[in-house]
């Protein structure tokens, strides 16, 4: 398994989507001066913010082929690199869904996930304005890995990552707008450190910052050291992945194999 080099966005996003496409499109520029990236990831609603609890998502949604995809296809064909980024994603009736779309570096929709658990938390309820995906764990072939696709809320649920993982996965991609607050930074750091410790994979983490949101986006290796972590405004963090960790980690500490309860 050949090393893997990971961008990860850290955006704060307008409600706007033109202006956030804009931002998007200079920010991935930034990256031409980079050696080869294999995998960009961009936060949980890169394509419009969530704005206030009572906004419409529906108006802002869009397809699969609209306007945000169409902008990934184009930018990753110009890095020859995979794009992972947060959208709201229109529907034919009913609420739309919180959705990531993965594209592959020749430009097409190679996957998409929809977020499982919506946050209805914290005194927020995500339900009332989206639709939760189906309860199937998605994996993607990426730069010769298998990587398995988390958003924001879902990283406090183990059993999602424990699913991605017997599956598999060598790397969780976590795009997030992890709420700011008490104790949040502290239990995103802890919970992306968990879920590489406990599955013996990498995690990369793009988080939205800005004023409602904690930032600190971060690539985790399986022994739940941090490569690298953001700060709370928008910055871009480059992280190498090694192509051994994940063989290594699960050599000297093999817990997967060692389950005793299955289910």
């Amino acid at each position: 398994m050949a090393g893997m080099r990971v961008a990860l966005l850290q955006l704060a996003s307008a409600t706007d989507t033109t202006a956030n496409r804009s931002e998007i499109t200079a920010r991935l520029a930034e990256l031409a001066a980079a050696d080869a990236i294999d995998l960009v990831v961009l936060p949980e609603a890169a394509m419009a913010d969530f704005g206030p609890a009572d906004r419409d998502l529906a108006g802002v949604a869009e397809p699969l082929d609209g306007p945000f995809v169409q902008l990934l296809a184009t930018e990753a064909q110009r890095l020859g690199a995979t794009i992972v980024a947060g959208m709201f994603e229109s529907t034919d009736a009913g609420l739309p869904f919180n959705t990531l779309a993965v594209v592959a570096p020749d430009g097409t929709l190679q996957a998409t996930y929809r977020k499982i658990h919506l946050f209805d938390s914290f005194g927020y309820k995500e339900s009332d304005r989206l639709t939760p995906g189906a309860i199937e764990p998605v994996i993607v072939e990426i730069a010769g890995r298998s990587v398995g696709l988390m958003t924001c809320y879902d990283l406090r649920f183990p059993e999602l990552g424990r699913a991605l993982a017997v599956a598999g996965a060598e790397l969780l991609v976590v795009p997030a707008a992890w709420v700011a607050g008490d104790h949040k930074v502290l239990q995103w750091r802890t919970l992306l450190q968990a879920r590489a410790v406990e599955n013996t994979v990498h995690v990369v983490a793009a988080a939205q910052c800005g004023a409602e949101y904690c930032g600190h986006s971060m690539a985790v290796d399986p022994w739940g050291e941090v490569i690298d972590e953001a700060g709370d405004a928008p910055v871009t963090v480059i992280a190498d992945l090694g192509d051994d960790d994940v063989s290594r980690a699960r050599a000297v500490n093999p817990s997967l194999a060692n389950r005793r309860i299955q289910a």
